[in-house]
């Protein structure tokens, strides 16, 4: 018999945190926030729980429970084969059995009332949400099924037996077993919420924490066109929004930093369920948020956060899926849950890759987590064909999905064509601790089974896959037993990829950071050739035209190539000033040489070939010279959108290699005029004072030296 006390339908407003056991952690957390947070103006769509009190009724009336017992009784979860063939014979015996009648009338009641609230058949998602997951030492997130655009109760209905049945999918069983969880431990709630028209609008995922460095004082937001199934599969590779929460509270524009994503494909509407979709060429150079949506989200994720915050104790940090309704153009969040892998991460634990040789590069893509590891290749097309992958082997393939993760757990790494940092593949990889690299694009065509090679996380967004077996050590550092100095120790961050790793460093700043990195890593384009853009492409020169083909294809996205510049070189400087906000980041404007620059997009139309580029054209030199004055504008242009507009006041320029107390005026004029150098605005050294003191040192240096005792009046 059911328990009374035990309803087998709740609505959100009725649930709270505290019914997890009940519904499960997502729709706990929906009915808390439904409740309470839409009183801060977060928008969650309404809906009701099918209970974990339903389900086991369901398995008690039908018998199913010692069926599922006896089918499953000793499972060996390595045996791939036996445990598909076991997984499968469990979801059948669901999928044939009858809901209870009880059941069934309070589900088609429940559904009747949403479509008063909305329209009649209302569209809905049906999720899964296991009483267990989100729990301390347990994800079942993702392992369930999700149905959208069910339309109608007998669909409803069909959908939420899928789901019972979901809950003993091969992925699902492997897990429960690895994690100690008795089968029926875990019982299953199932959420029917109304749609938000995301399909033909944009959805994502959003985290309060950097999740491949646990950096906690950003949002990060991976947005996509259309439903958001193929975020979290990796189908597509997201956009990439990044915002910086200390200066969003003091409402600054503190977007820092956006990344486009290849956005070619989306999920939408079908006649019944959904349906894929491509994405026009206008839309996939345009991000699936506005800067102003951005911000909205980010506030939002901000305030769930420090409520939720506030009920878990274990957790600070949030995984927030959201999406945007194309009709009304409002913004909605339809699922929250704690991050479970940095939140439990020991933070006085520094670890450092690094490798000890060198291979060479065979894909490229992004990194997840900050890992190394070696092994030979096994490329998969499909989860029938797992059975022929070994433990110790580097998973390839295109995408994916829960049926992948009995053989994702023996991986030494994963390696995907598709997806982004919030894809299935980087999501578990993170869980096992395990380096992966998604979004490669061509990994499948480029690596070979039984191929050695290494798997190169260690060197911030970038990984890398390398020939052969490389070497590499782990460095395990203790912050918290690190000594204290009387001296200020600075340190010095290269690439802005690496900044966010280093933020929990008890360093007291950042002592030089190069723009270099940045215009050579992110840029790529010579600033000239930005500023002249126009005239390139007018140009009938065929050298001309193949730089503008290569500008339009690293500034997609921007029909202003200028501000393509400004706004990557900001976004690098950016993410090292936040790193370590607010102590001081001092940052040294470009000093490239010649040689350097005319390897640039572009380059060899404005560099000149110098015999000794070392001691030629660079650094202060430049910035007042008419042939670049202009380009040096557009970094000044940059570090005032740091600290102007993204709030980061920290940031301090510095100018490098001034040979001259000329030179320096010059310089300190530009920065002047473009607003970087103002009293009280910047605390920039005067290099003028500062020259005239070395110049008048070095002088009475040179007259000490070079002159002969008793012989003074010859050296005057």
């Amino acid at each position: 018999m059911t328990n009374k006390k035990q309803p087998l339908v709740l609505w959100f407003k009725q649930i709270r945190l505290s019914d997890v056991g009940l519904v499960g952690g997502k729709n706990a957390s929906l009915g808390e926030m439904f409740s309470n947070l839409s009183k801060l103006g977060i928008k969650v769509p309404n809906g009701f729980a099918i209970t974990a009190a339903a389900y086991r009724h369901f398995l008690q009336v039908t018998g199913l429970k010692k069926q599922i017992a006896d089918t499953l009784k000793n499972l060996n979860t390595s045996n791939l084969r036996d445990l598909q063939a076991r997984g499968k014979a469990v979801r059948q015996m669901i999928l044939n059995a009858a809901i209870p009648t009880d059941l069934t009338d309070q589900i088609r009641v429940s559904y009747k009332e949403l479509g008063k609230l909305y329209s009649a058949n209302p569209d809905v998602a049906v999720r899964s949400s296991a009483t267990a997951e989100d729990l301390p030492g347990a994800s079942f997130a993702g392992q369930q099924e999700t149905y959208l655009n069910v339309v109608g109760i007998n669909e409803v209905l069909k959908a939420v037996k899928k789901g019972f049945a979901s809950l003993f999918t091969d992925r699902a069983i492997s897990y429960r077993h690895d994690k100690g969880f008795s089968h029926f431990d875990v019982a299953l709630s199932i959420g029917v919420q109304k749609m938000v028209r995301s399909d033909v609008g944009s959805s994502g995922v959003a985290f309060t924490i950097d999740t491949e460095t646990g950096f906690d004082n950003v949002v990060v937001i991976n947005s996509i066109f259309g439903l958001g199934e193929f975020i979290v599969q990796g189908t597509v590779t997201p956009d990439e929004l990044v915002i910086f929460k200390p200066t969003l509270s003091k409402s600054y524009n503190s977007l820092i930093s956006r990344k486009l994503g290849r956005k070619n494909i989306k999920l939408v509407y079908g006649r019944s369920g959904t349906v894929k979709a491509n994405v026009s060429p206008a839309d996939q150079a345009k991000f699936a948020l506005s800067d102003k949506e951005a911000l909205k989200l980010a506030k939002w994720c901000v305030s769930i956060e420090n409520y939720f915050s506030k009920k878990y104790k274990h957790y600070q940090a949030m995984d927030i899926e959201w999406a945007k309704d194309g009709k009304s153009k409002e913004l909605y969040i339809v699922q929250a849950r704690p991050e479970t892998v940095h939140s439990m991460a020991n933070k006085n634990i520094h670890s450092e890759y690094q490798l000890k040789g060198k291979g060479k590069v065979l894909v490229s893509g992004i990194a997840v987590g900050s890992k190394i590891a070696s092994g030979k290749v096994r490329v998969i097309s499909s989860p029938k064909k797992i059975n022929d992958f070994k433990p110790g082997e580097v998973l390839v393939t295109q995408i994916t999905d829960p049926d992948w993760e009995p053989v994702m757990k023996i991986a030494s790494a994963i390696i995907t064509d598709k997806g982004g940092r919030t894809s299935h593949a980087a999501i578990v990889s993170r869980e096992l601790g395990i380096a992966c690299v998604v979004g490669t694009e061509n990994a499948t065509k480029k690596l070979k089974t039984v191929q050695m090679v290494t798997v190169d996380c260690s060197s911030g967004n970038k990984g890398e896959i390398l020939s052969g077996k490389v070497p590499f050590k782990l460095l395990e550092h203790r912050i918290d037993k690190l000594p204290v100095t009387r001296t200020k120790l600075m340190v010095n961050i290269g690439e802005p990829a690496e900044a966010f790793k280093f933020h929990s460093m008890p360093a007291s700043g950042v002592g030089l950071g190069r723009l270099e990195f940045i215009i050579m890593e992110d840029v790529k384009i010579h600033p000239n050739a930005l500023l002249d853009y126009h005239k390139l492409k007018s140009s009938n020169d065929s050298e001309k035209k193949k730089i503008v083909v290569q500008i339009d294809d690293l500034t997609s996205g921007y029909s202003d190539k200028v501000q393509y510049y400004v706004d990557t070189v900001a976004a690098g400087v950016a993410k090292i000033g936040a790193a370590f906000y607010p102590r001081e980041v001092i940052i040294r404007f470009s000093d490239f040489k010649t040689n350097e620059y005319r390897s640039l997009v572009g380059g060899q139309l404005y560099e000149p070939i110098e015999e000794n580029p070392m001691l030629g054209w660079r650094g202060a030199s430049r910035y007042y010279d008419p042939k670049f004055a202009e380009a040096f504008k557009l970094e000044c242009r940059a570090l005032n959108k740091v600290r102007q507009e993204f709030g980061l006041v920290n940031v301090v320029p510095m100018v490098p290699f001034c040979r001259t107390v000329e030179e320096g005026a010059k310089t300190l004029k530009i920065m002047k005029d473009t607003g970087v150098h103002k009293k009280g605005r910047v605390p920039v050294m005067s290099c003028v004072k500062f020259l005239r003191t070395f110049s008048w040192l070095m002088n009475f240096w040179i007259f000490l030296t070079a002159c002969p005792s008793g012989r003074t009046t010859s050296c005057s």
